[in-house]
């Protein structure tokens, strides 16, 4: 496998940081769950399409079944966790939706040793507990033991659950064929699967206000074609536990939004649980093999 141009970390950390501004547009936006993420996915195709067709449409013919049915579940499970993400967001705070849905290396370990025999270092796990308890700390004062917070809480899991699936598959097809086929391809089903959704449920597919098509259209651009894409990129050189992992960054960036755009007040637990999530970051994407080596050159200066 060819080596990437730029380290895959520098797309990752971007695409976490796009990905922060999600939840906030998602709340801005005054449609139902699965609308929004009808238009952010509709929208993305729509702008990818013309690179897509002037470039790219001969790679359909070199996709096999398996890529086909990969790439189709991928779509699928993409679908279901925009709209259990959404609509968590009108039940529980910013802060708590968006812990809950990153907690992805709790699904991407135990799914990359399963599917993929990825051995798990001591390291991985130890760093993985620490990013993770970071995240309920985050979130601590925010949590309530009420029966529509707890509902919320419960469509976030699941929704990281989806999403961390929806990685899994992508990992298996993305090393075979150019990101921008499998995104059109996996955008595209997602984007077919929600539209069934939303006309299922009778779910009005407009007319809105302005500035809601304003926020449709910048979660296309941003999270998705931007951050999301990014991750796609990345899957062909890194596992889906350094994805997983990384994303934990997001509720930071999305409480911190959520301050100055809802209000929604930063506590000093969230505070203490960001600083832990970066502690537990850094210890998974840094080699220790080169920590030690510097602190031993350290020592053979002093000395």
């Amino acid at each position: 496998m060819e080596k990437p141009k730029i380290h895959p970390y520098i797309p990752i950390l971007i695409g976490v940081i796009s990905i922060s501004l999600s939840a906030i547009f998602v709340k801005l936006a005054k449609a139902d769950s699965g609308v929004i993420a009808f238009y952010r996915l509709l929208f993305s195709v729509l702008i990818m399409s013309p690179l897509f067709f002037y470039k790219y449409t001969h790679e359909l013919k070199e996709l096999t079944k398996r890529d086909w049915f990969f790439s189709s579940i991928a779509g699928i499970f993409l679908a279901f966790h925009f709209i259990l993400w959404f609509e968590s967001l009108n039940y529980t705070s910013v802060a708590s939706s968006t812990v809950l849905v990153t907690l992805q290396p709790l699904f991407a370990f135990i799914g990359t040793y399963f599917f993929f025999k990825e051995k798990l270092s001591v390291k991985t796990i130890l760093s993985g507990i620490i990013a993770i308890i970071g995240s309920f700390l985050i979130s601590w004062g925010d949590f309530k033991v009420s029966g529509s917070a707890l509902y919320g809480d419960l469509l976030a899991l699941l929704a990281c659950a989806l999403i961390t699936a929806y990685l899994l598959f992508g990992q298996d097809v993305r090393k075979r064929i150019s990101l921008i086929t499998y995104t059109m391809v996996v955008y595209s089903i997602s984007t077919i699967c929600l539209f069934l959704y939303v006309l299922l449920k009778g779910e009005s597919f407009g007319p809105y206000s302005p500035m809601t098509w304003v926020w449709f259209l910048l979660l296309a651009i941003i999270p998705n074609l931007l951050g999301h894409t990014l991750f796609n990129w990345a899957v062909k050189w890194v596992s889906t536990n350094v994805i997983s992992v990384a994303v934990l960054i997001e509720p930071i960036g999305a409480a911190i939004l959520a301050y100055f755009v809802f209000a929604e007040k930063l506590m000093a637990s969230q505070i203490i649980g960001g600083l832990i999530v970066i502690v537990g970051i850094l210890l998974f994407v840094i080699d220790i093999k080169i920590i030690k080596k510097f602190f031993r050159k350290m020592l053979a200066s002093e000395k």
